[in-house]
């Protein structure tokens, strides 16, 4: 598909959600109109003040559940591209279906929506998840594209109730996106768009949405905080780690893959690079040493990392450089500095 440049019109599902409000602020600035979906009007007055100075070329739409048939039909409506961040996430389950079906009728609802009520549309992105990538957190590996995360998919299937709570999760992101990818696959005879799903590792930088105190803060940035004020054992602190990526770059990737035509058809993951929770801890100290909590200082420093990932197709095709750790890491502590109920010293 061609790429599709402003002033076109662009769905962006979630738009409350963490990496959400970051992409609807930069495809603002970049002149596109933004139509943005939330569960409830109330979810949608912060974001209209927060944009208010774009006029018109920001409008919410309430989809109240996303899992319900046919719950984007008007939604889609008329616009040129949809960006879809909204995912039902919880920890409250019986059974990892009660993750997965949701993450499934969810994704696949709204490219329905899209087949059935959005000729226009030219191309659909879709934000999943390294979760669908990785598929073990303790051997060494660097993943790319090519990697799915089967064996989450099995150990769900053959645990049922007691799958543990971040295997349920990984399955969920893994089927959720395979059913995006098996959807394009049977009905690409029927559909004037393409699919590209942007799969990103651990979140962090300062959120813009709404988030009134440390209670409320989305769970990439509070796992960041504990992490940073004592709450992680030494174990887990110089343990395998993971790798992570700033928010800003995140939603930046998602508007690169609107300009770049070669975006369309591709998977491609977003990552910074790979850390330790132990060097997190070190690089905030280098920024304020004054902080009180110094974790095991200086222990992970020069061990080869575990959890690697492969980002030549994000700077192939999007030409997407990323925000450093001590950036990110800076960019948050400051961020923290501001919150309710929080104190990093």
């Amino acid at each position: 598909m061609p790429a599709v440049q402003p002033p076109a019109k662009v769905l962006v599902t979630g738009a409350n959600g963490y990496i959400a409000a970051w992409l609807v602020r930069l495809l603002l600035e970049d002149g596109y109109s933004v139509r943005g979906t939330v569960r409830s009007a109330a979810k949608g007055v912060f974001l209209e003040k927060l944009f208010a100075e774009y006029g018109d070329k920001f409008e919410i739409a309430v989809v109240e559940d996303i899992t319900k048939e046919g719950a984007f039909d008007e939604a889609v409506k008329g616009v040129d591209v949809v960006q879809h961040t909204a995912s039902p996430f919880h920890f409250n389950f019986s059974h990892p279906d009660e993750l997965i079906k949701p993450a499934v009728h969810g994704t696949t609802g709204v490219l329905n929506s899209i087949k059935e009520n959005a000729p226009n549309v030219k191309r659909v992105i879709v934000l999943a998840s390294c979760a669908s990538v990785l598929t073990s957190t303790t051997d060494p590996a660097i993943y790319d594209e090519s990697s799915w995360n089967e064996p989450a998919v099995a150990e769900a299937a053959a645990k049922g109730g007691n799958t543990p709570l971040m295997i349920a999760y990984r399955a969920s992101k893994t089927l959720a996106e395979k059913a995006a990818w098996k959807f394009v696959e049977d009905d690409k005879g029927s559909i004037g768009w393409d699919l590209t799903v942007v799969n990103p590792p651990f979140v962090w930088g300062p959120p813009i949405h709404e988030v009134t105190s440390l209670s409320n803060l989305n769970t990439s940035m509070l796992d960041l905080y504990n992490t940073l004020t004592g709450k992680k054992s030494s174990e887990v602190l110089t343990g395998p780690g993971n790798a992570y990526v700033d928010v800003r770059d995140v939603a930046r990737a998602h508007v690169l893959v609107m300009q770049k035509p070669d975006a369309g058809g591709q998977r491609i993951i977003v990552s910074a690079g790979s850390h330790f929770w132990q060097e997190l801890v070190d690089v905030a100290n280098e920024v304020d040493p004054s902080l009180p909590f110094k974790g095991e200082a200086g222990a992970t420093k020069g061990k080869p990392y575990v959890i690697q990932y492969n980002t030549e197709k994000m700077k192939r095709v999007l030409g997407l450089e990323c925000r450093s750790l001590k950036n990110t890491i800076k960019d948050c502590m400051e961020y923290f500095d501001g919150l309710e109920g929080a104190a990093l010293k």
